[in-house]
Parts: C-alpha cells; structure tokens; sequence
C-alpha cells in the first residue's frame, strides 16, 4: 500500500514538472523619437517607422503652441509654449503620411508639415 502511494506521489509529481510553465517574455520598450516643433517647421521634418512597432513620439515646443496631427495614423498631438507633450503609436498600415501643425503659430502655420514613413 504503501510502496503504491509513494508511486502515485512520484508519478503526480512528474507529471507536473513535465507540464510546459507559462512563459513571460519582456516587451522591449518602444523607441522614442524627439521631435522639435518651432516657427515654421519640425525637426527632423521626416522620421521612418516600421509597421507593428510601437514608437512614443515626443513633441517639444522652442517658441509659440504648437500641434502635430496625421489623421491617417491617428496622431493628433497639441504642446505649449516652450512644453512637452508625447504619444504612443503602433502603425498598422505602411505608406508616407504628412501631417501639419495643428495649433496656429503666425504667418507661415499653413505650410509647417512633418512626414511619417511606415514600412514593412
């Protein structure tokens, strides 16, 4: 009886160990891109990203407010007067999208445009 216990005992306790243990893998971070907004033009004013990868665009003011929207991508980002302001995104489509100033800073505001490459 005894001798048969001990067999289950070992056995269960095989069978378990021999179970696949969930794995946990690390999402590595996603890339940060700065992007400089001042009177009238971002900097860079082209940045390439690749489709399914989460990249936080970081949008920072020199001057006046400021905006960066790319509707297509589902960008729509406003920053301060001298401020910071930052979003997540993970393109699912690739092609060239352009996106403009979204907050009006003076005279030249209608041709501030900023350029985002999505490949594959």
């Amino acid at each position: 009886m005894r001798r048969r216990f001990l067999f289950l005992i070992i056995t269960a306790g095989m069978m378990i160990a021999a179970q696949p243990s969930p794995r946990i893998y690390a999402q590595a971070t996603p890339q940060r891109i700065e992007i400089t907004a001042k009177r009238f033009g971002f900097t860079p004013g082209e940045v390439t990203l690749k489709k399914g990868q989460p990249v936080v665009l970081v949008l920072k003011s020199m001057d006046v407010g400021h905006g960066l929207r790319v509707r297509e991508l589902g960008v729509d980002m406003k920053v301060k007067a001298g401020g910071t302001a930052e979003i997540t995104i993970t393109p699912e489509k690739t092609g060239d999208f352009v996106g403009h100033c979204s907050v009006f800073c003076g005279s030249g505001h209608g041709s501030m445009t900023f350029t985002l490459h999505v490949v594959a």
